[in-house]
């Protein structure tokens, strides 16, 4: 068995894995990463860009249908499903060699392939092949889409956010499970490209939505164009024909039943821990096993372990991953030293059209009561009224002394005007701060200033 030694070990070469090692790089650390499976990251290769592309497609196609409200005539709009996915997998591949390009900087005796293992908190296996005795060791494993159990029996006939940009074409009919952000974006984008989609969820908004208004307005704006079924839980699945029948029961008791040529298990992610024997580490597990950690220096307990990215199931998102895998990383490097960095704003997107955000403080209805809330409508604001995007809302929370501290909003253009609520909510900006910045004239970012201004007319800062 070969031996190698270094000062960081990182299991994972995804985002946080990536970051992990340039951080302890840089900090001076001979670091080792060990790398399982296909190269390039989860977003690369299954999540953010392939989504991404295949909303684009959608995009296009939905624009096209619609200019006629411009005076402007177009012919049949057709969508080409084995096009649509060619070109996703084309640029989708040219994203992950990129990637992959990135890893070969990395000497190469530093860079080992296979499933690693604790043999004790400092020394890991890699198979049968290698075993390496690190100072500290960087869990970055990434996550690995589930299969509910209704769905087991048809199994073969089940996609996931894995296995969905590998279909040669898209499907007639599709049921997805699971109306959280991935699946949104998806459930969205497939129905505009002519797939006839039941999107169904136990929960009583979709993506993960807290605040009432902005949860009812994203039900009925992205909810059109599919068949929206919330507070559903499916019950069983049986092979139907070359499709599949689900039969789920809604909240009510009511129970319904649909047979579609395929179904897309989008409910989530859990991470990969299950192969690393982390009792041999010594770190003490929770119910779902997931180690114990420190959410600001990523530190599993007082162990030479650290975890960051989707293996913490924290912050799944890639901006996420990768500062804390710089920050496990770094901290890694320096250990027993670490560093606590405070932590960003909290700030989900979800790229549907219109768009989703949720930045800062989430709304709670208690808590509520005594919060400044300020809203702003997208249904007479000027450059939405011009784009034919008038439709969505922006609400805006305060403390009663105007400190900004949270947002969610739906609308055209969220994904900006989100960027600009998260600088407000980390720098602490009260109202009047906010809207002492320029905001040009005719833009959606005049949608968020209205909504600051309202906050501001309640708590004296009004300019």
């Amino acid at each position: 068995m070969r031996e190698l030694a270094c000062d960081v070990a990182i299991i994972g070469a995804g985002t946080a894995g990536i970051a992990a090692h340039d951080a302890a790089t840089k900090a001076g650390a001979r670091a080792a990463l060990i790398e399982r499976g296909p190269g390039g990251t989860t977003c690369a290769r299954v999540g953010c860009m392939p989504s991404k592309l295949l909303i684009e497609a959608a995009r296009a196609a939905y624009d096209a249908r619609g200019t006629a409200a411009f005076g402007v005539t177009a012919g049949e709009v057709r969508v080409d499903g084995r096009a649509v996915m060619a070109r996703m997998r084309a640029l989708r591949d040219d994203f992950v060699a990129s990637v992959v390009e990135g890893l070969d900087r990395i000497p190469p005796d530093l860079r080992v392939s296979g499933t690693a293992r604790f043999a004790d908190p400092t020394t890991l296996l890699v198979d049968d092949h290698t075993r390496i005795g690190a100072d500290a060791v960087v869990i970055a494993t990434g996550s690995t889409p589930s299969l509910p159990p209704p769905l087991r029996p048809v199994a073969d006939r089940v996609l996931t956010t894995d296995t969905l940009f590998e279909i040669e074409t898209l499907p007639g009919s599709l049921a997805v499970l699971g109306a959280g952000p991935v699946g949104l974006e998806l459930a969205q984008s497939l129905a505009r490209l002519g797939v006839a989609v039941t999107l169904l969820d136990p929960a009583d908004a979709v993506g993960g939505i807290r605040d009432p208004e902005i949860a009812a307005c994203a039900a009925t704006l992205i909810g059109a164009g599919m068949s929206l079924c919330l507070g559903a839980t499916v019950e069983s699945a049986e092979a139907a024909g070359d499709g599949v029948r689900l039969h789920w029961r809604l909240a009510s008791g009511e129970r319904a039943s649909a047979t579609v040529d395929r179904v897309l298990a989008a409910a989530g992610r859990p991470p990969n821990l299950s192969d690393l024997d982390l009792g041999a580490a010594g770190l003490p597990l929770d119910e779902d096993g997931l180690p114990d950690f420190n959410p600001r220096t990523l530190q599993c307990g007082t162990a030479p372990i650290f975890i960051a990215g989707d293996a913490n199931q924290e912050h799944p998102v890639l901006h996420e991953a990768q500062r804390q895998g710089w920050i496990a990383g770094g901290n890694a490097a320096r250990f027993p030293q670490v560093e606590a960095p405070l932590p960003w704003p909290a700030f989900a997107l979800v790229f549907t059209d219109p768009q989703i955000a949720a930045i800062g403080r989430a709304f709670e209805a208690e808590a509520a009561c005594d919060w400044v809330i300020g809203e702003s409508s997208f249904a007479d604001q000027g450059r939405a009224r011009a784009m034919d995007r008038a439709a969505g809302l922006i609400r805006v929370y305060a403390e009663p002394d105007g400190r900004l501290t949270g947002a969610a909003m739906i609308g055209p253009g969220i994904e900006h005007l989100a960027h600009l609520m998260a600088i407000a909510v980390q720098e602490g900006w009260d109202a009047a701060t906010f809207l002492d910045r320029p905001f040009y004239h005719p833009t959606l970012e005049e949608g968020l200033q209205s909504a600051v201004r309202a906050v501001a007319a309640r708590t004296g800062g009004t300019r």
